[in-house]
């Protein structure tokens, strides 16, 4: 959601808000009353972290991403990113430390197969030691296929605007599958798929002619693998993370899911930003994203809108965080550790409320390269790449509340968010304006 225009998000929000409310004629289905206290989200929740493969690792090799930086349609320069290709070991132990069971990662397509026809076996061999270290360390790996990112050889077919690339994608995801099924991971095939389009019509990977044949080629890819991963990996749980859009998520989102609806073993969501009426007029921007609205309460309607659209699914939060400039204070004084809690007690809260909430990972472990710029910082660790020659990695005030918050299942049974929800948020505006959720007094 990143690379939408501020004016393109903002008159889609708007408008489908207004559809909404004008619309309705009926009322939403009512809440329980909030409870007094919260429950813990059990031994069997799962608490993760995550990270991509491009945006972590360093020592990239030709990709579609490579040769935009190298264009200069970039902010920062790559360098190394935060080198998790060098460090994974320590890294690993950082996310093992904070009590977390699940680690999310990327597979990257041109690590491995480097040319066409040709897989690197050190490439895999890099991808065995880290999958090995992330099982020695007790967690279960969340393997992405793609996250945004393929080999330089297919930028020069013509990326996803050719119609070989379904073949292709499938014969190295196939391998990737084989090889790593037998470590249980989850799977995610395509990280959020919409944005992944609107980014490579944003930096000339396709034209936006192409878009619609991409959006295609992504959803025959996804159920062509999800079929081979059930068969390779019986009780297998796959699915493609939607980043969610508030109000506008079925517009953006929703053509490709109801494409792929029968093969989502779990509905993977990625949650950031609420907009609500009071924040419509300060603006909503995709290049300072620290400056924008964190609305915690919000993760809940997401969750309960698609609780509503897929009934009984098992629902996971696979990204979620806080973007900080350079590290910096916010402006608007929310802190790491808060938003963390707060947005924890409300994943309790749809618990209670009887959605199938089954994990959460926190985005991420450590900050890395944002698509281009250095300069968002959502890591549980931060880390100075532009200034800092040593890429140490420091704690943020998050690393000790996550802990707390792994090792007790939740937030206290007592606590309150350190910010009310707001009043109709676009997030799902007929939602939260027929019947929004309530903190007790």
């Amino acid at each position: 959601m990143r690379s939408l225009s501020r004016r393109q998000a903002l008159a889609a929000m708007s408008a489908t808000a207004a559809g909404l409310l004008a619309g309705s004629t009926g009322t939403a289905q009512a809440k329980p009353a909030p409870p007094d206290q919260v429950e813990p989200l059990g031994e069997h929740f799962l608490w993760g972290v995550a990270a991509s493969g491009y945006q972590s690792e360093g020592h990239a090799p030709d990709s579609n991403w490579a040769r935009y930086v190298a264009a200069g349609k970039t902010e920062d320069p790559y360098r190394e990113s935060i080198d998790f290709y060098s460090r994974y070991p320590s890294d690993i132990q950082l996310a093992a430390n904070l009590g977390v069971s699940v680690y999310r990662m990327g597979i990257e397509w041109a690590r491995v197969q480097p040319r066409p026809g040709e897989w690197d076996e050190n490439g895999f061999r890099f991808y065995d030691n880290v999958i090995a270290a992330i099982r020695a360390a007790g967690m279960r790996p969340m393997l992405t296929l793609d996250h945004w990112v393929y080999p330089g050889w297919e930028v020069d077919r013509g990326g996803w605007a050719n119609p070989r690339m379904v073949q292709d994608w499938l014969a190295n995801a196939r391998r990737v599958v084989d090889r790593y099924s037998r470590a249980d991971p989850l799977w995610v095939t395509f990280n959020e798929p919409a944005m992944y389009v609107i980014n490579e019509t944003r930096h000339g990977g396709i034209s936006v002619a192409d878009a619609p044949a991409m959006n295609d080629r992504l959803a025959q890819s996804h159920n062509a693998i999800y079929d081979y991963i059930h068969q390779v990996q019986p009780g297998a749980m796959v699915t493609s993370n939607v980043a969610y859009i508030p109000t506008a998520d079925d517009l953006v989102s929703g053509a490709l899911m109801t494409r792929i609806a029968h093969k989502l073993d779990y509905i993977g969501i990625d949650y950031y930003y609420g907009v609500s009426p009071d924040t419509l007029t300060s603006g909503f921007s995709f290049a300072e994203l620290w400056k924008n609205s964190l609305q915690p309460e919000g993760i809940y309607y997401a969750l309960q809108h698609y609780a509503r659209a897929f009934p009984g699914k098992p629902l996971y939060i696979v990204e979620n965080g806080m973007p900080t400039e350079n590290g910096h204070p916010r402006a608007d004084g929310y802190s790491r550790a808060d938003l963390l809690r707060d947005t924890v007690y409300w994943l309790q809260r749809a618990k209670a409320d009887g959605m199938n909430l089954i994990g959460y990972n926190y985005w991420s472990l450590t900050d890395n390269y944002e698509w281009g710029s250095y300069t968002p910082r959502f890591g549980l660790y931060t880390v100075d790449v532009l200034t800092d020659p040593t890429l140490t990695r420091k704690p943020t005030d998050a690393v000790p509340a996550y802990a707390e918050i792994t090792r007790t299942g939740g937030v206290p049974a007592d606590y309150r968010p350190t910010r009310d929800p707001k009043p109709c948020s676009f997030v799902d505006a007929l939602a939260s304006c027929l019947d929004p959720v309530t903190v007790p007094g």
